[in-house]
């Protein structure tokens, strides 16, 4: 970060250290957890020929020269997701990557434009499955730092105890008095009604505000401080306005298998049961990039490939959980560079 001592120095570098170990302690106790449950570590391609099509994420471009000196735009990963499906569409059934990823335009205490995340599918089971699964991560890393208790910003998280589960709808109910599935209608959001229900709250919004960016300012003003205290939260079936790559609810038209994991009002991980509908994932691409395009002046292409996998993937759930962050919730580090063995030099 501008204004701090270069990491290398070796004062600098000793401070850090005892953050750093617990680091590969803890790493070396994800991967044999993962290799006990039959995992299959991976490592798939940073270049990639889309980054993802989130509205607000925002990559690294780059360019593939040939041996002929033509050029091809490609792009540094924002999430090995995309990767990842296509080896459960070619057979595999259970993998895990420690995967490197790159975020543009993203800076801060739990921010960092490069860091790892923890990605894993299970083929043929649901995604409840992978909420026992971190639940198991948080237990894991804990005993690999030698802590009993999560830390951040003076919350504090047993990783022992059963993570209680909640709903979107219950968490909007109980914190910011919304009733927010009333806002929803099927994959469409209701967004002057959810406006006005947040001002109601006390959340200021913009007049360009989308349903989406209404409800992100409603979910870290007045729900995310309140998640992860005490224990870990499971914060379960997202809108389907907010589905992403997740599918429907059996039997719901307004929400979906997604969950996120928080400790210490941290966001840890987020999770879905996939969608394997081609046809919906690309609607869902276009809308998202449209939306990327009016708010942030750019868009990013869609990987064909990946929507030509959909059609022979298997029904499957997969997570992906900021590995940095559990680092740092494990072993009290305050800033994510503390916890990065060579942070991203910016000044």
């Amino acid at each position: 970060m501008p204004n701090s001592p270069p990491f290398w120095l070796p004062g600098a570098h000793a401070a850090r250290r005892p953050y750093l170990s617990a680091r590969g302690r803890i790493a070396a106790a994800l991967r044999a957890w993962f290799a006990a449950q039959n995992f299959l570590e991976v490592e798939t391609a940073a270049l990639q020929v889309s980054p993802g099509n989130e509205t607000h994420l925002h990559a690294f471009a780059t360019a593939l020269a040939g041996p002929g000196g033509e050029r091809r735009e490609l792009y540094l990963r924002t999430s090995p997701e995309f990767a990842c499906k296509k080896l459960l569409a070619a057979g595999e059934e259970r993998i895990v990557e420690f995967a490197r990823v790159f975020r543009n335009r993203e800076r801060g205490a739990l921010h960092h434009p490069e860091f790892t995340m923890l990605e894993w599918y299970r083929a043929g089971e649901p995604y409840q499955t992978l909420m026992d699964d971190c639940a198991a991560l948080l237990r894991e890393a804990a005993k690999a730092a030698g802590t009993r208790e999560f830390r951040f910003r003076g919350k504090i998280c047993d990783p022992e105890a059963v993570p209680e589960r909640v709903t979107v709808a219950e968490a909007f109910e109980r914190h910011a008095g919304i009733d927010l599935l009333a806002t929803v209608e099927g994959s469409s959001g209701d967004r002057d009604t959810l406006a006005a229900a947040a001002k109601r709250a006390g959340v200021a919004t913009a007049a360009d505000d989308s349903w989406g960016d209404v409800f992100s300012r409603v979910l870290a003003e007045k729900v995310d401080p309140h998640l992860g205290l005490g224990r870990a939260t499971l914060l379960y079936e997202y809108p389907l306005p907010l589905a992403a790559l997740a599918r429907a609810k059996p039997g719901s038209d307004v929400v979906a298998e997604r969950f996120e994991l928080y400790a210490c009002g941290v966001e840890l991980a987020n999770a879905f049961g996939e969608l394997t509908d081609a046809a919906e994932q690309r609607k869902r691409f276009a809308a998202a990039m449209d939306d990327k395009e009016r708010i942030h002046g750019e868009r990013y292409p869609l990987d064909e490939d990946f929507l030509a996998a959909l059609a022979h993937m298997p029904e499957a759930s997969g997570c992906a959980l900021g590995f940095d962050r559990l680092v740092m919730l494990a072993s009290g580090a305050e800033r994510i560079e503390q916890v990065i063995w060579t942070p991203v030099v910016d000044s």
